[in-house]
C-alpha cells in the first residue's frame, strides 16, 4: 500500500473512532392509566421521555430514587439515565401504574 493512502486511511479511522455515540430518546406513552411500553431498554446517557396523553396528571417516580418526573395532563417530560441497572418506577398518584427501564453501559 502506498504511504499516502495509509495516511488517509489512518486519518479517516481517527476521525470515525473519535466521534462519540449519539444518545437516543426512548418514548413511553401514558394513556388510559398505563405506561406503554411498560419495559424499555436504554443505554447510559439516553433520555427517557414520557408523553402523558391522559386527562389526568401522572408521575414517573423511581422506586429506589433517582428520578421523580411530574407529568401534567397532555404534557411531556423527560430524564436522562446515567447508571447501568434496572430502574423500577411508578406513578405516585396511581400506584398500580408501573414500568421499568433497563440501562446498559
Amino acid at each position: 500500500m502506498q504511504p499516502g493512502r495509509i495516511a488517509v486511511i489512518a486519518a479517516f479511522c481517527g476521525f470515525v473512532c473519535a466521534v462519540p455515540a449519539q444518545a437516543d430518546t426512548i418514548t413511553v406513552v401514558i394513556k388510559d392509566l398505563v405506561f406503554t411500553p411498560a419495559a424499555v431498554t436504554a443505554k447510559a446517557g439516553d433520555t427517557i421521555r414520557w408523553d402523558n396523553r391522559d386527562i389526568l396528571a401522572h408521575t414517573a417516580t423511581a422506586t429506589a430514587g433517582g428520578f421523580d418526573v411530574m407529568l401534567p395532563a397532555g404534557k411531556s417530560a423527560s430524564t436522562v439515565v446515567t447508571k447501568a441497572g434496572t430502574i423500577a418506577y411508578f406513578c405516585k398518584f396511581h400506584p398500580n401504574m408501573k414500568g421499568t427501564v433497563t440501562v446498559t453501559p
